[in-house]
């Protein structure tokens, strides 16, 4: 099942090269997935929007953001993006390895700056838009960066270093004054990290609300209370729209038949399977194939 893992929670997935871990693609809402769900993982992301508007959620703070806006979302931050309304999302996304700009040891950028802010020991924005006053220096960054990726000239890596450090620099000269999450905000935040990782490990298993309910040591009602709070949706809603989401990956890239999908999603039932995946997707799981597959 790893070459059909698409979405996941705490994605282990490699999005970059071990020679040089940087990469970019681009993504729409709803065209290519409607939604991205919640998932952590070891890559600094930067999620730059290019048309449209869309929601995103870092660490359980969610803002509307528009075309232009940058999304900073450091490893190992619970994030997820989402479609508004009727309007469509074009954005790209940006991932790397912070360890790509550590030199060896002693190493005074590193220890002092790229190390504190990939820890979130340095406070700075998440949300980057163009009311911030460095706006137009970090989205120049990015600019850069795309074009010498596109162009790939001789030795571009270098110059990709250096626009990253360029905009490392500007976040760092701009921290804002350091909020610590509370207490209780990161025993939350551990909480739905337990509860995540255990739904990508049994989604093609029963699940029933008592056994989720029991790693968070919380009552059913507490629970289902917790989980709308921070998610935005019911537990059962949730864990479908997770297995549908697998089970549409599943129909793009691999010759499995409609039954062995739906069983390998969660689903039990082929009827039930169909009719929530046509409510989701718009169109039957056959006719989805026939249009998604390469």
């Amino acid at each position: 099942m790893d070459n059909l893992e698409y979405q996941r929670y705490h994605e282990t997935k490699n999005h970059t090269s071990a020679e040089f871990p940087y990469n970019t693609y681009l993504c729409s809402i709803p065209r290519d997935f409607t939604e991205v769900p919640l998932h952590w993982h070891d890559e600094m992301e930067l999620v730059v929007i290019h048309k449209g508007r869309g929601r995103v959620s870092v660490n359980f703070q969610t803002e509307t953001v528009f075309a232009g806006d940058i999304v900073m979302i450091l490893p190992g931050q619970l994030h997820s993006i989402s479609g508004l309304d009727t309007y469509t999302m074009e954005y790209e996304n940006i991932l790397f390895l912070p360890s790509m700009l550590i030199s060896g040891a002693p190493d005074l950028c590193a220890e002092n700056y790229i190390l504190p802010l990939t820890k979130a020991e340095l406070s700075t924005d998440t949300f980057l838009t163009p009311a911030r006053s460095y706006y137009p220096e970090i989205s120049s960054c990015i600019h850069e960066i795309d074009r010498l990726c596109s162009a790939r000239p001789t030795g571009y890596q270098l110059a990709v270093k250096g626009w990253l450090f360029q905009f490392l620099f500007h976040l760092v000269c701009h921290q804002k004054e350091q909020t610590s999450f509370t207490r209780s905000q990161t025993k939350h935040l551990e909480k739905m990290k337990r509860i995540l990782s255990y739904i990508e490990a049994h989604f093609s298993e029963p699940i029933s609300v008592e056994k989720v309910a029991e790693l968070t040591y919380y009552s059913k009602s507490h629970f289902m209370k917790f989980f709308k709070t921070y998610t935005g949706k019911g537990f059962t809603e949730y864990l479908n729209d997770y297995r549908l989401a697998r089970a549409a990956e599943m129909l793009r890239a691999a010759d499995l038949s409609l039954l062995e999908v739906a069983a390998r999603s969660g689903f039990e039932n082929l009827s039930y399977f169909n009719r929530m995946f046509k409510r989701k997707y718009g169109i039957s799981p056959g006719k989805y194939r026939d249009i998604k597959s390469p």
